[in-house]
């Protein structure tokens, strides 16, 4: 039995976000010439945030393309053609062939939908990625010294009783430290998703490609947001 298609998505793109904190963890490792131990902790927070991430933008981008579809039929040229010099034999003819018709892009509907995914879509998102990074973190606070705290017992840490404790989580201060950096993101992120979007939305026809397009995408940004999230 196949999966549906939001699931197939969430895993995709789980999968995808472990692999690019790994990427991230390995470069940070590189740039200050240290030993390369695999943290499981920061993995095992940008994949939660993959799963409960994915499934609300997968029905983002459904409804983008039900309100503001990419493709319209339109007449083919050699259609248009034959209907102008009244060539009954030539449509017909055509019509057998299925050459009377044909998808063509939507300019309007794609602006529209790129202008909404790269405000209300990126400002969203971009606000609850900190929002869930600050809380995670300060839920999973590790103090230098502390049993479990070095990254080679991380893989110990994550089953460990309270190994997620969010009475810890300082709201006030999550909440100042997603506005501080809401802009910045938001900013750099515009410099690469506007580009993932167009591809998407003019050239990717299903919502199931256009995630695994953006999920692609996203193993570079997911490097840059890694960093970010391990400041």
């Amino acid at each position: 039995m196949a999966l549906p298609p939001i699931v197939i998505a969430t895993i995709q793109s789980a999968v995808l976000a472990a692999t690019s904190n790994l990427l991230a963890q390995g470069l940070t490792a590189y740039q200050n010439e240290t030993p390369f131990v695999i943290d499981w902790v920061p993995v095992f927070q940008f994949v939660l945030y993959a799963f409960i991430n994915i499934p609300p933008n997968f029905l983002w981008q459904e409804f983008l393309e039900s309100a503001f579809p990419a493709y319209h039929i339109s007449p083919t040229r050699a259609a248009v053609a034959s209907a102008a010099a009244n060539d009954e034999k030539a449509l017909e003819q055509e019509a057998k062939e299925g050459r009377l018709v044909e998808p063509k892009l939507n300019i309007t509907n794609t602006a529209i939908k790129m202008f909404l995914d790269q405000t209300i879509g990126a400002a969203v998102n971009t606000f609850l990625f900190s929002m869930f990074m600050h809380s995670i973190q300060a839920a999973m606070l590790r103090p230098l010294g502390a049993p479990l705290s070095n990254p080679d017992k991380s893989g110990q840490y994550l089953f460990s009783r309270g190994a997620i404790d969010y009475s810890k989580v300082d709201w006030m201060d999550a909440v100042a430290r997603s506005r501080a950096e809401f802009y910045p993101i938001l900013v750099a992120g515009w410099r690469v998703w506007p580009l993932v979007s167009l591809i998407n939305f003019a050239f990717i026809k299903s919502i199931e490609g256009r995630n695994l397009v953006g999920s692609l995408a996203g193993v570079g940004w997911g490097v840059y947001m890694s960093i970010i999230a391990a400041r």
